[in-house]
């Protein structure tokens, strides 16, 4: 097939792929940055509050563990309940939808570490060519 052609094809694909791929790329940009894996990981055991979120994720800001959590609070895959105790106490927990991303999530970090030292050493080769 001519690449013109494949082109073409692409620039005028029908208005429902491209819905397709919006929807795909939104879902992706929540759940594949590294916050947000990290906090899915962290929140697989139970509810956990602010700072001992904090704590499990090294070098997470303030600012983007607060950004990160409203972004899968707003995505349905966290939840946030507030507890009227002086001072307030606030948990996060996964709802069910945030629990169903744990096995893709748990396997994609399983194949990081399986496949670690590979990555390593194409990374060295690379750099070596270079």
């Amino acid at each position: 097939m001519d690449v013109t052609i494949v082109t073409q094809e692409v620039q005028h694909a029908p208005t429902e792929d491209r819905r397709s791929c919006d929807a795909v790329n939104s879902v992706l940009n929540r759940v594949g940055d590294k916050w947000s894996v990290l906090l899915v990981m962290s929140l697989a055991h139970g509810p956990c509050r602010f700072n001992e979120l904090k704590r499990r994720i090294d070098g997470i800001s303030q600012r983007m563990l607060t950004l990160t959590l409203r972004g899968l609070e707003r995505d349905g895959l966290v939840k946030r309940t507030v507890f009227a105790t002086v001072p307030p106490r606030v948990d996060y927990e996964l709802t069910p939808l945030g629990h169903s991303l744990r096995k893709p999530i748990e396997a994609l970090g399983n194949w990081a570490f399986d496949h670690y030292e590979c990555i390593v050493a194409a990374r060295a080769e690379f750099d070596a060519k270079l």
